[in-house]
């Protein structure tokens, strides 16, 4: 075989996740009170515009989770088959040319030559002080002072087309599905959805879609022969680590409420409806759990973990395996010190739920208790678990940017956002600044959780049953 998959601990969960997600969209198409809200949601121009951003990067993260090892050349007298040790992703492959092309230290933007003067030795002998060109940054130019402006233009210009015609194409295909499913005739479809007289808000995703189509080909186009971020202090590109970075943010978004929702569920409406003891001792475990210091707990365990891993190198074939590990137990912590605001919101809401009439119907007439949970309680709470999943996904994103920040977060050899704005420190006291690494892990994280706020509301918005009503 070229190449064995690799399975790291954060690869299986995400795998869960997307099984327990599809699960539960097959649930909910199948029952109205769950369907009619995300019937909602999609209706919404503000929840489809922001879909299409959180799919691109759920996209990159996905293509960032599959991993692999790819089979070595062959060696003189080793017949077995061998693979390389480096575990890559699918997007590693994608993205080779970013990877593998390394300058010696910072570069700006677009730029052909180094951010520093250094000494370069003339044919004639002597020896000035000025900024060597790039290895590859602009290599193709012969004059990069007069090239380098039409050159980034003609690629700007060609990567829009590029991405024009893809969109093109991508909207045909969505016409063409419409057309099939409404038994209409294509250019119907067309001036439905140009005229915005489709139930779902098609022309504002598609303009969405094209937006981040034109954006990729052309960041793709420009990526080519550019450091269009810049490179950092050992001459890494930049572009490369943010779109590293979006597995990270995902995944301490997303794995963490999968660590943090079966307790605080359990527990909320254990807590809501038996009420008595269970309520008292669920009460001073989220309580006592409360009162300790978030960040001291997490860095007591992270640091716990950095004793065992050095004390077992060996269990580790490789420095993605150590750092994944550590993202794991970030995760976990996480996990545990954030269950305890839903829980709460979910023993308040099972209180009252337990004292209506149909719920008191059903314990009379002999109805188990977990009987009465499964089909009473728990159906009428989806809505809160739902709103606050949302609203703390981009909570935990920004989480990981300040712990890191302050070295207690994710592996610093894994690419993060806040990996780069903690490098990004001494930069910006660098003269002249470095700004760009700062920039980008702003820009890229600022997109994400604006886009994961949005939608929050949006979803909010369509499960809270007050708001339906009062819209109603």
């Amino acid at each position: 075989m070229p190449l064995i998959p690799v399975v790291l601990w954060t690869d299986a969960l995400v795998f869960v996740l997307l099984a327990l997600g599809g699960a539960f969209a097959l649930y909910a198409s199948r029952h109205e009170h769950l369907r009619d809200p995300w019937r909602r949601v999609v209706r919404s121009r503000v929840g489809v515009a922001t879909l299409v951003v959180l799919m691109a990067y759920a996209l990159v993260g996905f293509l960032d989770t599959v991993h692999l090892r790819l089979k070595q050349g062959p060696q003189p007298g080793v017949e077995e088959t061998r693979y390389a040790p480096e575990v890559l992703s699918l997007l590693d492959l994608a993205l080779g040319g970013l990877r593998e092309r390394q300058e010696k230290t910072y570069s700006a933007p677009f730029a052909t030559h180094l951010y520093v003067k250094e000494a370069i030795d003339q044919p004639d002998g002597r020896v000035v002080r000025d900024y060597p060109r790039l290895l590859h940054a602009g290599a193709h130019l012969q004059d990069p002072q007069r090239q380098r402006g039409l050159d980034i233009a003609w690629r700007t210009l060609v990567g829009l087309v590029e991405g024009l015609i893809a969109w093109i194409l991508l909207c045909f295909g969505i016409f063409w599905l419409l057309a099939r499913r409404w038994g209409v005739a294509l250019s119907e479809v067309r001036r439905r959805v140009l005229a915005g007289e489709t139930h779902v808000p098609w022309r504002t995703a598609l303009g969405a879609l094209g937006v981040v189509i034109l954006l990729g080909f052309v960041a793709g186009e420009l990526a080519r022969e550019y450091h269009i971020l810049g490179t950092d202090k050992v001459g890494e590109d930049v572009f490369y680590q943010t779109l590293k970075s979006i597995r990270t943010g995902l995944l301490i978004g997303t794995l963490t409420t999968l660590v943090m929702l079966p307790a605080a569920i359990l527990l909320g409406i254990a807590a809501g409806y038996f009420r008595g003891w269970v309520d008292d001792l669920i009460q001073y475990l989220y309580t006592t759990l409360n009162s300790i210091p978030g960040v001291l707990l997490i860095a007591a365990v992270i640091l716990m973990l950095q004793v065992y891993m050095s004390n077992h190198a060996d269990a580790f074939e490789s420095l993605v395996e150590r750092a994944d590990l550590r993202l794991l137990f970030l995760c976990l912590i996480l996990g545990v010190t954030s269950w305890t605001g839903l829980c709460r919101l979910l023993r308040g809401e099972a209180l009252k739920l337990r004292e209506i009439d149909y719920v008191q119907a059903a314990q009379s007439l002999g109805v188990g208790h977990f009987t009465v949970i499964a089909r009473h309680i728990l159906p009428n709470v989806m809505h809160i678990v739902l709103i606050t999943l949302v609203l703390d996904f981009s909570g935990l994103v920004l989480a990981e940017a300040v712990l890191s920040y302050v070295n207690i977060g994710v592996d610093p050899t894994m690419n993060s956002w806040g990996n780069m704005i903690n490098s990004a420190r001494l930069e910006l006291a660098r003269d002249p600044v470095v700004w760009w690494s700062l920039a980008a892990a702003f820009l890229f994280m600022f997109t994400l959780v604006l886009a994961a706020n949005l939608f929050a509301d949006v979803v909010r918005d369509a499960f809270d049953p007050r708001l339906r009503q009062a819209g109603a």
